[in-house]
């Protein structure tokens, strides 16, 4: 447990480090959360963790490298991570939601660290995220989602009856009730 007491931003320095932008660097981010370098992909655990320490998304969208001295845009498929294991404490509004990502870092959903969902207009096929820290979010994997559709319950909305959670006090709708039933 001692993992999920510091899931605070203070530990990252990059975001207060602006320096002007340098350019761009052929890194990318894939939709299964996998880091590239020049169309191979980086393998070694401590080099994905290095540049993941310094990664930030600022409000023009863009995912940079960034260091005191430099910053560089990369692409992001999809997410900057992936959320692999979901571990819930307590019921109800009670309930606090943990999320460990593929790079093992804990989120404790909150104010900070909110879920969101994006449903497809023509499907409706749900793509869920948690925010990690700054702007960076990590995609649900489809089993995790389907763990926090196990903790689900219904709620009276404004958009009618949904199937939400409730993570650190919050209720988050997650769809209309049946939407998720497998």
């Amino acid at each position: 447990m001692e993992a999920l007491a510091d899931t605070s931003d203070d530990r990252r320095p990059v975001e207060r480090w602006h320096p002007e932008s340098c350019g761009e660097i052929d890194i990318v981010i894939k939709t299964d959360g996998s880091w590239w370098h020049e169309g191979s992909r980086i393998t070694r655990r401590g080099m994905v963790d290095l540049f993941a320490s310094v990664l930030r998304k600022d409000a023009d969208g863009v995912t940079y490298l960034v260091t005191p001295a430099e910053k560089l845009s990369i692409t992001v498929e999809r997410a900057h991570f992936v959320a692999v294991r979901l571990d819930a404490k307590g019921e109800g509004e009670a309930q606090r939601l943990f999320f460990t990502t593929n790079l093992d870092e804990v989120v404790e959903v909150g104010k900070d660290t909110p879920l969101r969902i994006e449903t497809d207009t023509t499907t409706g096929e749900p793509d869920p995220y948690v925010t990690v820290w700054g702007r960076l979010e990590a995609v649900l994997s489809r089993a995790v989602f389907y763990e926090l559709v196990e903790l689900a319950v219904e709620r009276e909305t404004s958009d009618g009856p949904q199937l939400g959670v409730w993570g650190g006090g919050v209720f988050y709708a997650l769809g209309p009730v049946g939407s998720h039933d497998v």
